[in-house]
């Protein structure tokens, strides 16, 4: 169904390019979301990417390497995001008053918070190796290597 829907967008199908958009749009948010750290960049870059992709979607030759190709895509545009120099903002989430229903027998806030920490000091390449290497989940490592090779040509 999805490569009949790619093949539709590459032809100029514009209903069919917004289901492929609503179909990938929470996972490259997520993707972006853990690459810039920053809510409102990963958004700019989400649309940034999909922009791009409505461009050059009857350039692509292969439709069955479409999710690589828009991931290269996406990493690309999160760098350029990243390069933009906004300082990063906290962002603020209120808690429950009573805490969390249930304890978090894997990490503290203290230790998540280093983690976050530690992980906005990596150079936004090196997030992106690290993103691809955890998420997104059901695919195997093999494919995670071949997508993030797929977006790093000079590398290797």
């Amino acid at each position: 169904m999805q490569l009949a829907l790619v093949e539709r967008a590459r032809a100029g199908d514009e209903e069919a390019f917004a289901s492929l958009a609503r179909a990938a749009g929470d996972q490259l948010l997520s993707i972006a979301y853990r690459i810039l750290r920053d809510l409102g960049l990963a958004e700019d870059a989400v649309q940034q990417t999909l922009v791009i992709a409505w461009r050059e979607l009857p350039r692509l030759r292969d439709i069955e390497r479409f999710d690589a190709w828009i991931h290269r895509i996406l990493v690309h545009a999160c760098y350029a995001e990243a390069r933009r120099g906004r300082r990063w903002a906290a962002n603020v989430r209120a808690l429950p008053i009573d805490g969390p229903a249930a304890a978090d027998d894997f990490i503290t806030v203290a230790q998540r918070d280093q983690l976050d920490r530690g992980f906005r000091r990596l150079p936004p390449e090196q997030r992106a190796v690290f993103v691809f290497h955890h998420y997104p989940a059901g695919h195997s490592p093999a494919d995670r290597v071949n997508e993030w090779a797929t977006a790093h040509p000079h590398h290797g």
